[in-house]
């Protein structure tokens, strides 16, 4: 089965196009203002406006108000939500829409414990832990820490164009997650970074 991707942190629009030219599956947009990646609702839209059809706006949140999710689901056309704190399932839920949570793979977790409180979950994204740090780190984890899972496994923290063949390889994962990976700065993505990356997915 074809590995999916998303790239995560697009705060311009020309990195959108890029992405989405090099066969990225979906964008994800970052509603996390102490983030360097945030987005406004009104840049979110001139992001994405008038992209290609068949791309998943990702939308990412941390802790955020329920009103501050629902104004994103009014204003833009999101594919998925994606919950990247301590956000419960009644939580995550409650907007009715798909959503992925995130979980931070530190040692002691028991993913299996932890997917089966997220049941009702499109998939699941595992990522490095880093104390405070919720997200974005940059670092690998230990892949394998990773437990089979019923449930489409997105897997990010720390992947490039030098190590995601590798990482597909050994977790085979639904999906990968790519952000600082493929940058130039923060926020700031490098086309031939995203381009090797892409092509070493494919071909990896």
């Amino acid at each position: 089965m074809r590995t999916r991707v998303k790239i995560c942190g697009i705060t311009r629009r020309q990195d959108a196009e890029f992405s989405v030219e090099m066969g990225a599956d979906a964008l994800g947009l970052v509603f996390y203002p102490p983030s360097p990646r945030a987005v406004t609702i009104a840049q979110a839209q001139e992001i994405i406006s008038g992209l290609p059809p068949f791309i998943s706006i990702v939308a990412l949140f941390v802790d955020a108000k329920p009103e501050e999710v629902k104004a994103c689901l009014t204003a833009l056309p999101i594919g998925v939500l994606q919950f990247h704190g301590d956000e419960s399932a009644d939580y995550c839920e409650q907007f009715n829409h798909p959503y992925m949570k995130a979980l931070r793979m530190r040692e002691g977790l028991d993913l299996k414990a932890e997917v089966s409180r997220y049941a009702s979950a499109a998939a699941i994204l595992v990522d490095s832990y880093q104390p405070g740090v919720p997200g974005g780190t940059g670092q690998v984890f230990d892949w394998s820490l990773i437990t089979d899972i019923n449930m489409p496994l997105v897997l990010a923290g720390g992947l490039d164009a030098h190590n995601v063949a590798q990482a597909i390889e050994q977790v085979q994962p639904y999906a990968v997650d790519v952000s600082g990976g493929v940058e130039q700065a923060k926020g700031i993505k490098d086309n031939m970074k995203i381009s090797d990356f892409m092509q070493e997915v494919v071909n990896g």
